[in-house]
């Protein structure tokens, strides 16, 4: 159930304490109440939070797209933990269970959801997504349907890494990732790199990364990516770009994923996708964009687009449990749930040239 920031709990549950954000770059760490146990939910002790990108933007304007923070709010979706204690008609957990967990609760009741869509639920309450608190606290409540036990070999901290990885895994079964599929990424940030992590697992042959950033794309070579190239922010330099780009996978670009969401970098994937091909916008990086649209019309290049994830969680563990995905490499910077810790790890979020995911240890 989504958690609620009440007065008058006593006892235990009023030393649960959660990072609020209460304005524009202020955070504080507060006491969290946290509702009752009910039959189906779960209480879990939150060991590993990572900081998203959104938790940036909401951090940064108190605002991501049009979810706007309006009231106090606590923060973060990005979690794994232990399993407190259970409710009555749970049976798939048990306390002592480690568990990574999903954080959008869908209606389950209307069409989208019946249809199996429910990341598109419009009754989505997402942690950290306002109005819902988030997870950046010691403990929540959550459905046990949406936790997911790990196995022994999976760390706490690549559990909280299932959440960015399902954007990457969602992505490639929107664009039908495949063994044939020659791949280009734009935007090496961390979504960026677990969509690449991603696209490998789903058997992609050739990956191109493009980023400004040559930081950034210091780490794609380091995960193995096939070609990093570094490109400007000019928009008149499309052209050239894309045929850097397309000399360096070799082939045709099957599939382009728009890791950052800008006109740019939209124009760059429509042009660089061969005829017949696809182009998957993962950032929105811009709440509008215009792009040259006709040209990608008479090459029948097609436009698909993602919002956060569906059914993702059992296959990323299994992929972080056979070893086919390491995200470990991803985590650069870790910090303690304190104050201090907080607010330190929220700027080096927002400003560190060279921070990919920041992690709490809880």
């Amino acid at each position: 159930m989504p958690q609620d920031g009440g007065e008058g709990k006593q006892g235990e549950e009023a030393e649960n304490m959660a990072a609020w954000l209460l304005g524009i770059k202020t955070l504080r760490i507060q006491p969290y109440n946290l509702p009752p146990l009910g039959p189906h939910d779960v209480k879990v002790q939150l060991k590993a939070v990572g900081i998203c990108g959104s938790d940036v933007h909401h951090f940064k304007t108190m605002r991501c797209a049009n979810f706007i923070v309006k009231k106090p709010m606590v923060i973060g979706h990005e979690c794994a933990g232990i399993i407190e204690e259970v409710g009555s008609e749970v049976k798939s957990l048990v306390a002592g269970d480690r568990v990574a967990l999903e954080p959008g609760i869908s209606c389950q009741k209307c069409d989208l959801c019946k249809e199996g869509r429910y990341n598109l639920c419009l009754e989505m309450k997402f942690f950290g997504s306002p109005p819902t608190n988030g997870s950046l606290a010691n403990k929540v409540v959550h459905p046990a349907s949406l936790c997911f036990k790990l196995p022994d070999n999976v760390s706490l901290e690549e559990g909280a890494m299932c959440e960015p990885l399902s954007v990457g895994v969602h992505a490639c079964r929107r664009a039908n990732i495949g063994p044939q599929t020659n791949v280009l990424i734009v935007g090496a940030g961390p979504i960026g790199l677990v969509t690449m992590l991603a696209a490998r697992a789903f058997g992609a042959p050739r990956i191109v990364i493009v980023d400004v950033d040559d930081c950034r794309l210091s780490v794609a070579k380091d995960l193995s990516v096939d070609e990093a190239i570094q490109v400007s922010t000019n928009i008149e330099d499309i052209g050239e770009e894309v045929a850097r780009i397309q000399n360096a996978i070799g082939s045709e670009i099957d599939v382009s994923f728009d890791c950052v969401g800008f006109n740019k970098t939209m124009s760059t994937a429509l042009n660089a996708t061969r005829a017949g091909g696809k182009v998957c916008l993962v950032g929105l990086g811009q709440s509008q964009m215009t792009v040259p649209l006709t040209p990608t019309a008479a090459r029948e290049v097609d436009v698909i687009g993602i919002f956060r994830y569906r059914n993702t969680w059992p296959i990323c563990i299994e992929f972080l449990r056979t070893g086919k995905i390491d995200v470990k490499p991803l985590i650069t910077h870790r910090f303690g749930f304190t104050q201090e810790g907080v607010e330190k790890a929220f700027e080096t979020s927002a400003h560190g040239s060279n921070a990919i995911k920041v992690m709490f240890n809880m």
